[in-house]
């Protein structure tokens, strides 16, 4: 069925937002800050609730004849897993879906589109913990979407501890609210004799007749992005059934999420840092159990890889952060390039402390330095800022959140190849399990940093490739294997923040057996009887399509 006929029907239902299938924007659509591609026949933009529920209604309708249709929703693009592209339409949130609907202290109601960025500025002394390093790119939707967490995931967890109420457009093309229910309250959904009620229905009767099975299932690691979570939906002993946990990190392949409300966080007054250049690493699992006692707010970490290439690539720095601050991290920079004299670390790592008064956490940092004396480490305790971005410990920050950026514009010939670049597995095991990752990414010969949240073991390690060259594409498969095999030799996760999307999805199966992922494709026909949306992802991907989609040009 050719698109015009889509359009015009669309516009005949009432649809009064923009309808875009020019090539430039085809393009621009095509793809994400994963290594895939896919070409969308057509781009839609929303301008309000009436228009998402209409796009759905006709998309379903259509569905019956063309059954290649169908609907991605999209909002800032950064997802590295290939969940925000589509070969069919492309729902984009980022144009219209960009009011903040209500900050009352600790409480804010807003709309998908609007950047992570804003956001934050709007919400004053409170604040949404579980940012992502692209904060400043990330949009909210896409954090409820991914459930998205980041450095402050240590302390606060996740986004699904945070989205007690959801606007969601199911596939019938209504929107409905979201939120948990008591056993009463579910049993009187339960009973609507339409589609929302034999969601509900359904729903309940999968998780409750494998109940054991699915509680079973969940990952034992800090945070986890895979698969769908039906094991935080129903909850025999406390009789909640909350089906917003099925929603957040879905990645939009069970309906539309068009309004999120967000429980805050009182925002930290002072924080401070303690950093440590670790030159060996054979005490690691003993030194994180040691600085996890003290409970930090946050325990980053970076390799020898990302503080080289921080340093070839200083002048970049100049650009992100403008000539008063980029001076300031040069004369900061003075004290530890003494100390690199002795050899550059295998590891750096971070530990931030926050509290009410400066002396708050002066004295936590100061009582993790005393128990820290046994380890022959460097330490270097930071100022008490506000904002630790702008006070001493400054120049870490930028070294491991723009570490990425960085990788993905300075290395010639090179493209981020985000395909291992999420893992997890419990902290004890990183000893061992940290040269055994480096092996394989020696073994196949792959550029590669690694950087993550050293207090929850989840690293981020993105190779650059030329992934044009068949040489490189044929590392993929057995790469990820390998890397695979060996988390999961740890009982860890594939992803604890990055999600499925068309590169993990795949591996679900080897992850959680056939049992489980067949519930889960299970929960998605409930939500999504007609496949409408975004199709070849989660626990319907497979990588013969995930493979044939990798981007070629950059």
């Amino acid at each position: 069925m050719h698109m015009d006929t889509i359009k015009n029907s669309l516009k005949e239902h009432g649809f009064n937002g923009d309808l875009d299938d020019s090539a430039e924007a085809l393009t621009f659509y095509s793809h994400d800050a994963s290594m895939f591609e896919l070409m969308p026949k057509l781009v839609l933009k929303p301008k309000n609730t009436k228009d998402v529920e209409t796009a759905v209604k006709v998309i379903a309708e259509e569905k019956q004849n063309n059954p290649d249709l169908s609907l991605t929703a999209r909002s800032a693009g950064t997802d590295m897993s290939g969940a925000a592209i589509n070969e069919s339409i492309i729902v984009d949130f980022q144009t219209y879906f960009r009011k903040i609907i209500s900050v009352e202290n600790d409480r804010a109601v807003t709309q998908p589109g609007v950047f992570f960025r804003d956001f934050d500025a709007a919400t004053g002394d409170y604040l949404l913990p579980s940012y992502p390093a692209s904060r400043d790119l990330a949009s909210v939707g896409g954090m409820i979407n991914n459930n998205s967490g980041g450095e402050k995931s240590l302390e606060f967890g996740k986004t699904e501890l945070y989205v007690p109420e959801l606007k969601f457009v199911f596939s019938d093309g209504i929107e409905r609210v979201v939120r948990p229910l008591s056993k009463a309250e579910l049993d009187q959904k339960m009973a609507q004799d339409d589609f929302e009620g034999k969601v509900y229905k359904e729903l309940f009767e999968l998780i409750d007749g494998n109940y054991e099975k699915i509680k079973a299932a969940k990952p034992h690691v800090s945070k986890n992005s895979t698969g769908y979570n039906l094991w935080n939906v129903w909850d025999r002993e406390t009789s909640i059934f909350d089906m917003t946990q099925m929603i957040i990190g879905a990645q939009g392949t069970l309906g539309f999420v068009t309004e999120g409300t967000f429980k805050l966080v009182p925002r930290p007054k002072h924080s401070g840092l303690l950093v440590l250049f670790m030159h060996e690493i054979d005490d690691l699992g003993e030194l994180i159990k040691t600085v996890m006692t003290h409970k930090p707010a946050t325990f980053e970490g970076f390799d020898d890889q990302t503080l080289l290439l921080s340093m070839k690539f200083m002048p970049s720095f100049l650009k992100i952060l403008g000539p008063v601050r980029f001076i300031h991290l040069l004369i900061t920079l003075i004290p530890d390039g003494f100390q690199l004299l002795r050899g550059i670390p295998k590891l750096v790592l971070m530990v931030e402390f926050t509290g009410e008064t400066e002396d708050e956490v002066r004295s936590k940092i100061t009582m993790l330095h005393k128990d820290l004396s046994k380890y022959r480490a460097r330490y270097e305790i930071n100022g008490f800022e506000e904002d630790p971005t702008e006070g001493k410990s400054e120049k870490f920050w930028i070294m491991r959140r723009y570490s990425f950026q960085l990788l993905r514009s300075k290395v010639k010939d090179k493209h981020t190849a985000p395909f291992i670049d999420d893992l997890i597995v419990n902290p004890e095991h990183l000893p061992e399990f940290l040269p055994q990752i480096r092996n394989i990414i020696k073994k196949y010969k792959l550029f590669a940093t690694i950087a993550g949240h050293m207090g929850d073991g989840n690293f981020h390690i993105i190779p650059l490739m030329k992934l044009e060259d068949p040489n490189d594409r044929a590392k993929l498969l057995p790469a990820m294997k390998e890397v695979n095999e060996l988390v999961l030799k740890y009982k860890g996760s594939l992803s604890g923040e990055h999600n499925d999307g068309l590169v993990r999805g795949p591996w679900l199966e080897q992850m959680y057996g056939k049992e489980i992922v067949d519930l889960f494709r299970a929960a998605k026909d409930i939500f999504d009887p007609q496949h409408i949306f975004n199709p070849h992802k989660k626990a319907n991907a497979e990588w013969g399509y995930s493979f044939s989609h990798i981007r070629e040009k950059f």
